[in-house]
């Protein structure tokens, strides 16, 4: 087996189940030795399947013949300790740290609600302290271990909500922060050789959007439940072409539609299908890599 991620250490958040799982499984897979964290430990404990022990043991099987494992990490993005404590564990356990893939995002319960921002609680903040906040903060300490080793690869999870009014204020706002974010980061992280980049999903199908679908397809909007689904593996699959990519640094900065980025690349889903982009119909990204464009304005 193939394992061009040998030797590899990545952090896949939120990845007890969804498209952090995905990711997960396919880093480990072609190599990586992968930590899991999330907040779901016992089956249970969550309404849909999953836990942070359940993606590491399936790592650890998906990577026997190429190297690869997973390392279970319970963590709540949203307390500063616990995440602090989880890279302290990362650098003394490896030393080093290659991938940070920011993935976890908290989804208020009401986001489908087709309400006002005004007529939903303020607790839906949630979604920006597990989403934006955390991604800093994982960020902040990825850092302080890639740029002393002079190279590494920060993702961040988005998709067309940054663009395209999708799921109310307080989600599209996450993400538009998201984007920026990692734009930002990559022109302070570029003089230093570290790569930090956002990828806008599809339709993903995950546990959550299939449940979705089935109760509540009809609230969601047109333009994404007549989009063609992705596996949850599909941009795993894409991010482990970044991370060996040699001209990885011609892309920081910007914001990349996964279906183009593995059309790109030449990927495939699954199931061998191509994913179609929905840019036609979603909107299209606006950062560009850094390299591409004049970004301090002078």
């Amino acid at each position: 087996m193939s394992a061009p991620l040998k030797g590899k250490i990545a952090l896949v958040t939120g990845a007890s189940r969804g498209i952090g799982k995905g990711i997960a499984l396919v880093l480990a897979e072609q190599g990586a030795t992968v930590y899991v964290t999330g907040r779901t430990v016992r089956e249970g404990d969550y309404y849909l399947p999953g836990t942070v022990g359940g993606t590491a043991a399936e790592c650890d099987e998906r990577g026997r013949g190429s190297g690869g494992r997973g390392v279970a990490a319970a963590c709540d993005h949203g307390r500063d300790e616990e995440v602090a404590a989880l890279f302290d564990r990362i650098r003394r356990e490896q030393g080093r740290l290659d991938i940070l893939v920011n993935n976890a995002f908290t989804i208020s319960e009401d986001l489908l609600e087709p309400k006002g921002f005004w007529e939903k609680p303020l607790s839906n903040l949630e979604m920006w302290d597990v989403g934006v906040r955390s991604n800093y903060v994982a960020a902040w300490h990825a850092a302080r271990m890639m740029v002393p080793q002079g190279g590494g690869l920060i993702v961040a999870i988005s998709g067309f909500a940054a663009v395209t009014y999708t799921y109310g204020v307080v989600f599209g706002t996450s993400k538009s922060a998201a984007d920026r974010m990692a734009r930002d980061m990559a022109i302070e992280l570029e003089p230093h050789g570290v790569a930090s980049l956002t990828l806008w999903q599809g339709l993903t199908l995950t546990e959550k959007a299939q449940d979705n679908l089935a109760r509540m397809g009809d609230r969601m909007t047109s333009s994404i439940t007549s989009m063609q689904g992705s596996s949850v593996e599909h941009p795993g699959r894409v991010i482990a072409a970044l991370a060996v990519d040699p001209d990885i640094m011609k892309r920081s900065g910007g914001e990349f539609v996964t279906a183009e980025l593995a059309q790109e690349y030449g990927i495939t889903d699954v199931d061998g299908s191509v994913i179609a982009s929905a840019r036609a119909r979603r909107g299209a990204p606006i950062w560009k890599p850094i390299r591409e464009v004049d970004y301090r304005g002078k």
